[in-house]
């Protein structure tokens, strides 16, 4: 059976920047907010439910893979485009199109200035012969 390859969209429990099981630090990655809210958060809901959310925690620091380090970060807009892109998807393959679109016209207005003729230019270089 082959192994499939690690998903940036998937997730995972980030063991890395974790405490104590690393759910808390997945979550946090997953969805962009500070790991700092989501423990406070977590906390809350420990202490609101009288503890009936530590089984669940639980559950899902057996259940969910741990993070591959092939999937760690170069840099933070490198985590920002993937939050985006769990987030929204729809959204970031827009941004995307609408970054290459932009390219595409920056190279056509470079192109378009060095194969026109620029009768001025090359009165100059005459000039200097």
């Amino acid at each position: 059976m082959t192994e499939q390859p690690a998903s940036r969209t998937r997730f995972y429990r980030d063991k890395q920047h974790g405490k104590v099981m690393g759910v808390c630090a997945g979550i946090a990655d997953y969805t962009g907010f500070d790991v700092a809210l989501v423990r406070i958060c977590f906390l809350a809901a420990v202490f609101m439910s009288g503890g009936g959310v530590l089984p669940f925690y639980f559950i899902a620091g057996w259940v969910a893979p741990t993070k591959p380090t092939t999937l760690d970060y170069e840099d933070r807009e490198d985590r920002k485009f993937w939050q985006g892109v769990r987030a929204s998807p729809k959204r970031a393959a827009g941004d995307i199109r609408s970054r290459f679109k932009d390219i595409d016209r920056r190279l056509a207005d470079i192109e378009s200035y060095v194969t026109t003729e620029n009768r001025s230019l090359a009165r100059e270089i005459e000039q200097l012969r």
